[in-house]
């Protein structure tokens, strides 16, 4: 999970130290550890909200109000959530990076006869999302560790109603996980009638991001982007069948969701932010291949 709000660190105590949020207020760092794969730090705010990070001065990956999991801080958390007027009713939901475990949370309260799978490849992170963010297993919904890829292809064929692909390094997406050959057995996993949905950032902060719609288009047969308002995420929402759709139709759709589902916020408005359809493919674009990776 992650946001392109950026958090800058200052002088704060002694006993902790202390972050501003994009401008806002103080972070007090509460944990602050080293794992395999990132450096992990959970910070608190007066409020008790809890942010978590991957290295100082980095994007939020996540953001929750303990004991509370209807509340999405982030934006893009909120817009992902179109994806789910794409899909019937969710039985089966697979989480790619776990973070803070506001999503699979937010999913488990309103989807509560749905099975919960969350993929996470650093156990220090599930270890975090478990002691201070109030992420919970239980019988329905699992935080499996393991890299996202290796989850997906161990899949079963058509397992899966909706995928959130959600995995963030400290500063962008892991590349095994924008290749074709990873979106194939994505859509693999996928029920037909089913979407893939996934936390990109937009061009400007992004340079592989025409590659990354490319290979999209190539691995799915209808590709809608929406923009995320006040951030510089967009979010995909991959679908392995012809559905076409306007922006008014899918925020109807949207609309329906959130307000039979009591969300906090208006999915439809979402929706109307930012819309577009991407029919054409850029000649100019590649194609993101797991042979170009190693190179």
């Amino acid at each position: 999970m992650k946001s392109a709000s950026w958090v800058r660190p200052y002088l704060y105590a002694a006993a902790f130290a202390a972050l501003s949020v994009s401008g806002c207020t103080a972070q007090t760092v509460i944990y602050e550890k080293a794992s395999p794969y990132n450096t992990i730090i959970v910070t608190e705010d007066y409020k008790g909200m809890r942010t978590l990070l991957f290295e100082r001065g980095g994007g939020r990956q996540s953001v929750v109000k303990p004991g509370d999991p209807d509340h999405l801080e982030l934006p893009y958390a909120r817009v992902a959530l179109a994806g789910l007027a794409l899909c019937e009713e969710p039985r089966r939901i697979l989480v790619v990076g776990l973070g803070g475990g506001s999503l699979p949370m937010f999913l488990r309260k309103h989807y509560p006869a749905a099975t919960i799978d969350a993929a996470e490849i650093d156990p220090g992170v599930v270890d975090v999302a478990k002691k201070f963010f109030g992420f919970v297993e239980d019988e329905r919904m699992r935080a499996h560790v393991r890299d996202g890829r290796q989850f997906i292809d161990n899949a079963r064929q058509g397992d899966y109603d909706i995928i959130f692909l959600d995995a963030f390094a400290a500063r962008d997406v892991p590349k095994h996980l924008t290749t074709l050959e990873f979106l194939q057995i994505t859509r693999r996993a996928l029920k037909p009638g089913g979407v893939v949905v996934s936390n990109v950032w937009s061009p400007a902060s992004n340079p592989l991001y025409d590659a990354m719609a490319r290979t999209y288009q190539e691995a799915f047969e209808e590709l809608f982007i929406l923009d995320v308002p006040g951030d510089v995420n967009n979010i995909f929402l991959a679908l392995p069948r012809r559905q076409t759709l306007g922006q008014r139709d899918l925020a109807g759709l949207a609309r329906k969701i959130s307000t039979a589902q009591q969300f906090r916020f208006d999915l439809g408005e979402l929706v109307e932010y930012g819309f577009s359809h991407a029919r054409e493919k850029n000649p100019q674009a590649r194609v993101l291949r797991d042979a170009d990776q190693s190179k």
